[in-house]
C-alpha cells in the first residue's frame, strides 16, 4: 500500500527549491535537506489551509527552525564554554589555549574590517543573545536587513578564518 501525501496547497512544489536555497545558505546538502524535511513536518502539522502564499509560508517556516537550531547551538556552545576553562586545568593544552588566543584576536581583526551594522549586530546576537527584532529595533532597521548583515558578517568570518583550523 503506497501512502500518497496531500499537495497542501502546493508545498511539495516548492520542495527543490527550498532544498537548493538552504544547500547554498548552509554549504550542506544534507543539513539542506533536513531542514526542509523539518519546514513539511511543522506545515503538515499546522493548519495550512489558510496559507495563501505557500512558497513564502515555506521559506519563512525554514528560516524559523534555521534561526531556533543556531539559537540552540549558540547557547549549547555557551554552556559547553563555562564548563571548560583551560586556565583552571590541571590537564589544559598550553597549544590549545594559545590557539583560542590566537583565534579570538582573528576574529577581532576580522570584525574591524566589517562596516559598524556588521560588527553591531555580530556583537548583540552573537554575544550578547538579542534576537534580530530587537537588533532590527536598535538600528531601526528590518529584520531582513539584520539577517543580511548577520549573513555578510559570518561569510566574512568564515572567509578570514579558513587558514586557521587545525
Amino acid at each position: 500500500m503506497t501512502l500518497k501525501l496531500p499537495r497542501r496547497h502546493g508545498f511539495f512544489e516548492h520542495y527543490e527549491e527550498l532544498v537548493g536555497t538552504w544547500t547554498r545558505r548552509l554549504r550542506n546538502r544534507q543539513q539542506a535537506e533536513d531542514l526542509a524535511h523539518d519546514t513539511f513536518v511543522r506545515v503538515l502539522e499546522s493548519d495550512s489551509a489558510v496559507v495563501q502564499q505557500p512558497r513564502a509560508y515555506l521559506h519563512q517556516t525554514a528560516r524559523n527552525i534555521a534561526v531556533d537550531g543556531y539559537r540552540r547551538e549558540d547557547r549549547r556552545g555557551a554552556m559547553e564554554s563555562e564548563a571548560i576553562d583551560l586556565s583552571e586545568s590541571p590537564t589544559g593544552d598550553p597549544e590549545h589555549f594559545m590557539h583560542a588566543i590566537q583565534l579570538a584576536d582573528s576574529i577581532e581583526r576580522a570584525l574591524t574590517e566589517l562596516p559598524v551594522n556588521c560588527r553591531k549586530v555580530f556583537v548583540w546576537q552573537k554575544i550578547e543573545g538579542l534576537t534580530q527584532a530587537e537588533i532590527a529595533e536598535r538600528l531601526g532597521l528590518s529584520k531582513n536587513m539584520v539577517e543580511k548583515y548577520m549573513i555578510r558578517t559570518l561569510r566574512h568570518l568564515r572567509d578570514r578564518l579558513d587558514g586557521l583550523q587545525s
